[in-house]
Parts: structure tokens; C-alpha cells; sequence
């Protein structure tokens, strides 16, 4: 037996823990109520500025003040945030001893109301320390932080559900974030009301986002593939696709094969937005406990290294890829790559999808990644990394913008290593 490798321990355990959700037409104006009832005494309202001038941000004030609630309104939240723009919106929630949150707006705004909690709860030394490794310390977060009401006003990232915190850290030129339950809002209100005014190529790019993170849980290695925590804390937060994870993250892509191109076709189709809304919480409860892996590990590098590309449909000055759009470019090559370690799954997400079941014989990753190319061309989504700027001469710094994501990329179903995300980003440049 001498000169055995002691094998670690796979695990045998997984978590559900999920975010409280209300949902109906009209919600927003109970939320003053909420906080009332919780005897609350300053209330931070967190937006962006475009949303500032809108009716979701109209609704919250007018329910704070019919209830007596007095708040403050930081609305200056960036579209894709970076460090320094949470660092703004730190700073100014340090002015005031508020004692709850309301986040109003999409991913970027939830995050950023996230990062303020977290930040004026439990002020770190470094801004870093909390941060995932092996960028930051990814130290734990101490302790229980302040209720946060999420209000979204797209139908996309979940954030409303997760306890995941993106944004870009400038001076890498690649996204990285905060992982902990204890970011996880308080409660989030799912307003149909409050995605009317959404551009459709926002929906779009949001809707597609659904699409990736549904897949991705699905697709994940399983909770059982990983080490066993040495102490239950030490479990992740995006822990591998699971049975309870299953179930959400199949229901939204069965949702999102029904109603994202009536959404984004037409505005005022309450019953497409509504569900949509739905999609959006349902794939964040899977990838919440299950985790999302190279789609979303590979994007943060893209939308990290733009250039010079503008969406069209957004209200922004600066060079961004959208978030939804820089995971749905990776996504076919993903999944053609990572489809030979599970068909099955693979082939099972696209019949949710909607793909035709003659063509399985086709090979489970080419019949998925079709499957993912027809949304792409149908909701006009650029024609892969090509077309919004890069060539291959940028792989080498998009591949290196990626290996620092051990916390999504370690869940891919198959191993990626520098070479494998060569190749994937090179496939990526034309989509269809």
C-alpha cells in the first residue's frame, strides 16, 4: 500500500438555498408597505440614471412616501459596473445610516445594491478581501447584512434569486464578483409591469442570458464531482447541477422556447413579458445552487476587452458588450465542446429548447448548438465574437481573462485548459 495517493473525498451533499419571490402585476407599489411593516427609518433607493426618469423607480418612491418611509436615491449605478462605480455608490451610501435597501433595475443595479450592503455592513480592509480568488481573498461574509428588496426591470440575470455579485475590475480588463447566500436579497418582487418599457434588444440579450444560464446548470458537472468541504460552511454557493437545480433550470428553457421571441417581438404581449419575468427567477434558482461554467466564464473576458463595440438599444456612451450577448456568442462552441461528456443532458436541453426531435441523430452537441444559433439569428444577435470586434489575434487575452474564473470554469462538465479555450474562442468567432 506505501506511495498511495489518499483520494479525496467526493461530496455527497447539496444545498437549496432560495431567495424569496413575490410575483403579480403590480407588486412594486407594495413595497413601502413591506418596509413599513419591518419598521424601517432610511431606506437607500438604488437605480440607475436612465430608470431614475421611469415609472418602476416612480412606482417605489410613491410607495415609500404613501407609507412614510423616508428614503435617499443614489441613481447613478453604471450598465455593466466596474470597481470604481461600486466604489461610488459605497461611498455614498456611507453618508447615511440607511437600514435597508430597494434595488431598482436590471443585474447591474442589484449587484451594485448587493455590493453597497455588503460593503457598509462589514467595511473590509481591502476592497479585494471579499472578492473570489484568485483575484481577491474571497473572505467569507461575516455575518447576517441589511434586507434588500430587488425589484428587476428585465427579464434576464436572476439577480433577484442569487447571491452573486458581477462587475468589472477595470485594471484586469475581466469581470470577476462576490459569491455568498448572505448577499442574496431579501425578497424579490417580480412585476410585469416594470419590463414594459424595456428596449427589445435589451429584452433580447436578456432573454438569451435565460437561455445560457438554464443550459449551463443543466449541464454543470455534478454536485458529486467535487471535493467534500471540510466543514459545511466551506460548501460553494454554485455547488454542480443537481436534482432540485434540474427542475428549474428545464422549466425556464421550456419557457423560453414558448415565449422570448414573443416578448421581444412585441412589447405589449403581457402574458410573454410576465413569463419571461418567471424564466428569468426560475433559471436563477438552478444556476443559484448549481452554478454556470464556461459560457459565463469565457464572457466575462469578452464584454472585459471590448473595444469599440456599442449595442444597439442601450442607453450607454461607453463600449460594452451586454451581458446576455457576450455569454450567448461562447454558447454554441461551449456546448458542441462539452457535449460528448453528457449527451443525454445535452440532447434533453434541446428538446426544452424546442429542437426538432429528428435531430438527434445529428450528435447531442451540434443539434444544441443549433438550437442556441436559430434564438442567436432570430432575436439578430451579432454573428459570433467576430462581428462586435475581435480577432484571432486577441485569443491569447481572452483566454487569459478567462483562466482566472475558477469559480464557474471548474464546474464545466469537461475539463478546459488554456489550449481547450483557444479553440473554443477561436469556434466562437462565427456563429452562423
Amino acid at each position: 500500500m506505501g506511495g498511495m495517493i489518499q483520494e479525496t473525498p467526493r461530496d455527497s451533499a447539496f444545498e437549496m438555498a432560495a431567495s424569496s419571490i413575490r410575483f403579480g402585476v403590480g407588486v412594486t407599489r407594495e413595497v413601502g408597505m413591506d418596509l413599513a411593516d419591518m419598521g424601517m427609518k432610511l431606506v437607500l433607493v438604488v437605480t440607475d440614471p436612465l430608470l431614475a426618469q421611469l415609472p418602476p423607480v416612480q412606482a417605489v418612491i410613491e410607495s415609500l412616501e404613501a407609507s412614510t418611509v423616508p428614503y435617499i436615491l443614489y441613481d447613478r449605478v453604471r450598465v455593466e459596473p466596474t470597481d470604481e462605480s461600486f466604489q461610488d455608490a459605497i461611498a455614498f451610501a456611507r453618508q447615511r445610516p440607511f437600514d435597508a435597501i430597494v434595488a431598482v433595475g436590471g443585474g447591474s443595479v442589484i449587484d451594485t445594491a448587493k455590493a453597497v450592503n455588503l460593503y457598509t455592513t462589514y467595511p473590509p480592509a481591502d476592497f479585494l478581501d471579499y472578492v473570489n480568488p484568485p483575484i481577491g481573498k474571497g473572505m467569507p461574509v461575516p455575518g447576517a447584512l441589511k434586507p434588500l428588496m430587488a425589484i428587476p426591470t428585465t427579464a434576464g440575470t436572476g439577480s433577484e434569486t442569487t447571491g452573486v455579485s458581477i462587475f468589472d475590475l477595470t485594471r484586469m480588463h475581466a469581470k470577476t464578483g462576490i459569491a455568498s447566500r448572505r448577499l442574496k436579497p431579501t425578497l424579490g418582487y417580480l412585476d410585469p409591469d416594470n419590463t414594459r418599457t424595456l428596449p427589445p434588444a435589451v429584452a433580447a440579450s436578456a432573454g438569451l442570458d435565460i437561455l445560457s444560464h438554464a443550459v449551463e446548470s443543466f449541464t454543470a458537472a455534478p454536485f458529486t464531482s467535487r471535493p467534500h468541504p471540510s466543514r459545511p460552511a466551506l460548501r460553494p454557493a454554485y455547488q454542480g447541477s443537481n436534482p432540485i437545480s434540474d427542475i428549474w433550470a428545464l422549466e425556464a428553457m421550456r419557457i423560453v422556447a414558448r415565449y422570448l421571441v414573443r416578448a421581444v417581438d412585441d412589447p405589449s404581449d403581457e402574458e410573454a413579458r410576465a413569463q419571461m419575468l418567471l424564466a428569468a427567477s426560475y433559471a436563477g434558482l438552478g444556476f443559484g445552487s448549481a452554478g454556470v461554467h464556461l459560457p459565463h466564464g469565457m464572457s466575462y473576458a469578452v464584454s472585459g476587452n471590448v473595444r469599440s463595440f456599442t449595442p444597439a438599444g442601450y442607453p450607454t456612451a461607453h463600449p460594452m458588450v451586454p451581458h446576455g450577448m457576450s455569454v450567448v456568442l461562447n454558447a454554441p462552441a461551449v456546448f458542441r465542446f462539452t457535449a460528448p461528456s453528457n449527451p443525454e443532458r445535452h440532447l434533453t436541453a434541446a428538446a426544452a429548447l424546442g429542437a426538432p426531435a429528428t435531430s438527434a441523430r445529428d450528435g447531442a452537441g451540434p443539434v444544441l448548438a443549433d438550437r442556441i444559433t436559430w434564438f442567436m439569428e432570430r432575436l439578430k444577435m451579432p454573428n459570433g465574437l467576430r462581428a462586435i470586434g475581435y480577432s484571432v489575434s486577441d485569443i491569447p487575452a481572452l483566454v487569459e481573462g478567462t483562466l482566472p474564473q475558477h469559480r464557474v470554469t471548474k464546474l464545466s462538465p469537461r475539463p478546459a485548459g488554456p489550449d481547450e479555450l483557444a479553440s473554443l474562442f477561436e469556434d466562437a468567432m462565427v456563429a452562423y
